[in-house]
């Protein structure tokens, strides 16, 4: 029961006993963990620990949220709007009130609007913040001023679309199943460090039913240390892998025919395409040797609770679509849908009937104005026309939600675009980030105790309250607020959907939904959404019109839920994608100038550029570092923990080696995201990195680059 209310400051004395309140863990993550929060004296929290009662989160969560309290009492945390005073970026600012500073916003936008049109203003938002509320609630201001829309295109796209392409749907089996696993391959991700709960339920089916684990990925993370079974592969290289295993599994009568027959599109076809996609092909290209392809595929083919948990990392590739629909296939071609602790799980994003029209204002989208591709800022904000899409330049912008000057792509076109002086930028930000240095106006924001939300768990099956819990210090205010005020500036206050609370938005979301309403959350925390077992497992059929499993997609026809607008259409070179699953080698080369390629893998201690603000996750991550295999190191002359250089075509970066024989020769992998001032140079890892579109239906390619090292 989530009995604990708002604290005022001061209303526990310090010998009182500690209430507990509950929550959701507001970053972007797929667990979405159910949390029991410390409430204390003075309006501060303590230790931040997993629900037990929620059947996924069971009591576990990463330690960087264990430790919240370090962050929301942080003393860097911005607490006064700031107005720029000197140049950009130099760190000049005079204080202002809340209301001046929205006030000084709205002229702007104003100016701008008047001088190029609506369009000229972009919301540029992600998923700072996963709470409905005070994450999406800003598409209703961009929908009812007209703004121009953005494509997301940061995380999921790669990955969404390609197993949407095979299942039509975003849903799977029930997560909690891969307790109930008597093999679990864990494809692409780096749970240990990322996802937590995976583990969870993972280590619970080998304890108590034998269940092996297998972690196939690019180097030797925490998760693949804890493997029975590790394949370890060259990075973009997935499909090359997967189709070799199902070589296998037809030519060693593994495949399960009568389920094909009744689930899949075209399993002759699909067996035909693979004759000459044998495991000696595969070895040439991902570097898994012939023994290791044919081991696994013999597992999993004789395993038939198999359970595939497929991720995002192994998607961040420009043919990230085609190697998570080879992935996915496997489970098809096993036939391990069929059982209680089999299937191929990716997300469940599907299953939530959280209706947000009203939230988002959809009564006033028009697909038709200009688009902006989020991973094309430095490209858009520098004026490219093919950026730009049709609309006029971009000169005034909201940042909320996201960090670009760090965590976008070609990040010295970001930094430029952001420096310019005809540009007005205003940042609703928790610390003073690289992208809030190079505003105009920074705002102060609260964090998700202080604030009321609700969230959906795409890692598992649950629609989650958060409500406010302690009240935030004097001077920050939620993204609500901001929508709020600037809709009363700007002339829209009374277009649908402004004008509510946080709260009754909520309570319009679930009321629609026939979920109940916030009190009714508080009660019970959570509502498991988690479907039927033959619907999760698609035993009625897969989600295109005629039930069956894509082998052959239409890779520009499909619905998907990262499918970009008519006005912007297929994205990338549609034109070489698979008529089945393959390796198709559109991802960034080494070649001889760029020996290497990079992956920009997430660190422990950091999520995205969250956590890098406070001292126990920057002492643990230590410093900016690159691991390099120790053989690769020998032949450059390069000992542990000598500075190197790194570069390419779009910068250069420097930071410390430190050698691991943990991935293949010609790879390196760079943790993080470190704040660009971390390093020497004042420039981060996403220098490096292109802001290409993937196909078919953009995406970023963030492990997919090729560079140079050298000793420095």
């Amino acid at each position: 029961m989530n009995d604990a209310t708002p604290l005022k400051s001061g209303s526990l004395s310090s010998g009182a006993a500690t209430v507990i309140g509950h929550s959701a863990c507001p970053h972007d993550c797929p667990s979405t963990c159910a949390l029991e929060v410390e409430l204390l004296a003075d309006n501060r929290i303590g230790r931040v620990r997993g629900d037990a009662a929620n059947s996924y989160t069971a009591g576990v969560i990463c330690a960087k949220v264990a430790r919240y309290a370090e962050r929301i009492h942080h003393p860097g945390r911005l607490l006064k709007p700031l107005i720029r005073a000197g140049a950009k970026g130099e760190g000049q600012w005079k204080e202002a009130s809340f209301e001046a500073a929205l006030d000084l916003i709205a002229e702007n936008f104003d100016r701008a609007e008047a001088a190029h049109g609506s369009e000229t203003v972009w919301l540029n938002h992600y998923a700072g913040t996963m709470g409905l509320v005070q994450r999406d609630g800003i598409h209703r201001l961009r929908h009812a001023k007209r703004y121009s829309n953005q494509f997301d295109s940061f995380c999921t796209n790669l990955s969404w679309t390609g197993f949407t392409m095979g299942t039509g749907a975003l849903r799977g089996p029930d997560p909690r199943e891969m307790a109930k696993s008597d093999c679990v391959v864990i494809w692409g991700t780096n749970a240990v460090s990322t996802q937590v709960n995976v583990m969870t339920h993972a280590i619970r089916a080998r304890k108590e039913r034998g269940a092996k684990i297998a972690v196939i990925d690019i180097y030797d993370t925490p998760t693949m240390k804890q493997a029975d079974i590790r394949i370890l592969l060259k990075p973009g290289t997935d499909g090359a892998f997967a189709c070799a295993v199902m070589h296998v599994l037809f030519r060693e009568g593994l495949a399960d025919r009568d389920y094909l027959d009744r689930y899949s599109d075209d399993p002759a076809g699909l067996e035909s395409h693979l004759r000459d996609r044998t495991p000696e092909w595969a070895e040439a290209i991902c570097g898994v040797p012939v023994t290791e392809i044919e081991a696994f595929a013999r597992l999993v083919g004789t395993t038939k609770r198999t359970f595939f948990r497929l991720g995002y990392g192994f998607t961040r590739q420009r043919n990230g679509a085609v190697n998570m629909h080879a992935a996915l296939s496997l489970a098809v071609v096993t036939g391990c849908y069929q059982y209680e602790g089999g299937g191929a799980f990716h997300s469940n994003s599907d299953i939530f009937r959280l209706d947000k029209s009203l939230l988002e204002g959809r009564k006033y989208y028009d697909p038709g104005l200009r688009w902006l591709d989020q991973s094309r800022i430095g490209r858009v904000l520098t004026g490219e026309a093919e950026a730009l899409n049709g609309g006029p330049p971009v000169t005034a912008m909201l940042v909320q939600n996201t960090n670009p000057a760090n965590v976008a792509p070609e990040q010295r076109k970001v930094v430029e675009g952001l420096r310019r002086e005809d540009l007005f930028v205003a940042v609703h930000e928790q610390f003073m980030t690289d992208t809030a240095q190079l505003a105009d106006v920074v705002l102060p924001a609260t964090m998700f105790l202080e604030h009321d939300d609700i969230y959906r768990g795409g890692g598992h099956q649950h629609i989650m309250l958060g409500p406010k819990l302690v009240d935030a210090p004097e001077g920050p205010m939620p993204n609500h607020h901001v929508f709020e005020e600037l809709g009363k500036r700007l002339g829209v206050s009374e277009s649908d959907g402004f004008g509510l609370t946080e709260r009754q938005h909520i309570d319009h979301m679930l009321q629609k939904g026939g979920l109940g309403d916030f009190e009714s959350f508080r009660e019970e925390k959570w509502a498991d959404m988690q479907p039927d077992f033959e619907t999760a497992h698609f035993l009625k059929g897969f989600a295109h019109k005629d039930g069956k499993f894509r082998f052959q997609p239409d890779w520009t026809g499909t619905p998907a839920a990262n499918r970009p607008p008519k006005r912007m259409g297929p994205q990338g070179p549609v034109e070489r994608l698979p008529e089945f699953p393959d390796h198709v080698d559109l991802i960034e080369s080494a070649d001889a100038d760029h020996p290497f390629r990079l992956a920009t893998s997430p660190s422990r201690s950091f999520l995205n550029s969250t956590f890098a603000e406070t001292a126990s996750s920057q002492s643990k991550e230590v410093r900016p570092d690159l691991m390099m295999h120790p053989d690769d190191a020998a032949m450059l002359g390069i000992a542990d923990g000598e500075r190197v250089r790194l570069g390419n075509m779009r910068g250069e970066v420097s930071m410390h080696a430190r050698l691991d024989a943990g991935q293949r020769r010609g790879v390196v992998i760079h943790e993080g995201l470190w704040p660009n001032s971390a390093f020497e140079d004042g420039e981060g890892i996403n220098t490096l990195t292109g802001a290409d579109s993937c196909a078919p239906y953009g995406g970023t390619a963030f492990h997919d680059t090729r560079v140079w090292v050298r000793k420095v």
